[in-house]
């Protein structure tokens, strides 16, 4: 299929063409953290599961800043100037890779303090702080993922992140498994096996970025009636640039308010979270039970989300607005009819969905 296809077919072929990758992709990512609970409900026990969930609000709230800063990238992919492209790409993940060692470094250093401003329950705290601190050692890794299957996105190659994650969930429910019941790691070993499947995606996402971008030709998108052309001096100037401030700025400008959007979700949910963590271990425990399954139910509307976002920006980039109207009304017929297929699979299958957790009633499966 062409690279440039977001801007040259119908909008709700090119728009469902792209999203359902990223669909099925999320709904894998969501899987593994489910799977984290699940094994833990099922085979440590109720205090396990709600130690795993007493911070899965505040972790949402890292992802969301990590998928930020990819529209200014789509801009320039859909004017065709990859020139600027690569100099953003490169100033991107620098800066994402610096926030996210001071914020894990800062997170280790107050893990315990934030679990007890969540009002973690005393009797599992000191499995939750053990589970974040773990988190915070791989933030590094889950920036890198997130930020490189944003930029794949805004290209519109979202079959890439889709193939890593379907690899990264498998291995990360292998681990659960094989570190929580064969080594009897507990919470511990849900989130090595998160951070180890989470790193090895990441250096494969880096990897096949790279390919990716050497795929492009160093063009400039001129203004007027000139066409793209190969300035080698700028070229090479700009090779060797790893930062650029005005890039910088520009991404910052554009992804602010995108972060500050999805973020405001998850910081309600963090609100919410320390207000349910007040009422002990065994309501936190079914609390993270129903989060995970509405966690899956909003897979394709922010998936669509993201869709939108690349899509409008590429044709924007592109000087094609008649398109951008076309996709936002495409956008909306696709999200009503997953609404419409999770709103009758729930009524079916809601109570087998929770009792994955702790079983029917409540007790543990034999080790």
């Amino acid at each position: 299929m062409e690279k440039e296809y977001l801007i040259r077919e119908k909008p709700l072929k090119a728009l469902l063409i792209f999203a359902l990758p990223m669909i099925i992709g999320n709904l894998f990512q969501q899987l593994y953290t489910m799977v984290d609970s699940v094994v833990v409900g099922r085979f440590v026990g109720e205090e396990a599961l709600a130690a795993v969930g007493a911070s899965y609000s505040l972790t949402t709230v890292f992802i969301s800043i990590a998928i930020g800063g990819s529209v200014i990238i789509s801009l320039y992919f859909g004017a065709g100037n990859y020139l600027k492209m690569k100099v953003s790409v490169r100033t991107a993940l620098l800066s994402f890779l610096i926030l996210s060692i001071v914020l894990g470094a800062v997170g280790l250093m107050f893990s315990e303090q934030i679990m007890i401003w969540l009002n973690t329950p005393e009797n599992v705290l000191g499995q939750a702080t053990e589970y974040l601190n773990i988190y915070f050692m791989g933030l590094p890794f889950l920036f890198m993922y997130n930020v490189l299957s944003s930029m794949f996105n805004a290209l519109g190659r979202s079959r890439i992140p889709l193939y890593l994650l379907i690899g990264s969930s498998v291995l990360n429910i292998l681990l659960d498994i094989f570190m929580v019941r064969s080594l009897g790691m507990g919470v511990a070993g849900v989130a090595w096996a998160t951070l180890i499947a989470q790193g090895i995606s990441a250096i494969c996402s880096f990897l096949l970025f790279l390919r990716e971008m050497h795929g492009y030709r160093d063009t400039v998108a001129l203004s007027g009636d000139a066409k793209e052309s190969h300035i080698e001096k700028t070229a090479s100037e700009k090779r060797r640039q790893w930062f650029d401030r005005t890039e910088f700025v520009n991404m910052a400008r554009v992804a602010c308010p995108s972060v500050l959007q999805q973020s405001t979700v998850s910081i309600g949910m963090l609100l919410v979270q320390s207000v349910v963590n007040c009422f002990g271990s065994e309501v936190l425990a079914g609390f993270s039970a129903g989060s995970r399954v509405e966690s899956l139910c909003i897979v394709p509307m922010a998936a669509m989300g993201n869709a939108i976002s690349s899509y409008t920006a590429q044709n924007i980039g592109a000087k094609e607005f008649d398109r951008v109207r076309q996709g936002y009304r495409s956008g909306y017929a696709i999200v009503l009819g997953f609404a419409a297929l999770i709103c009758i699979g729930l009524e079916i299958g809601y109570r087998p969905l929770v009792e994955l957790f702790l079983g029917e009633d409540g007790t543990l499966l034999a080790m």
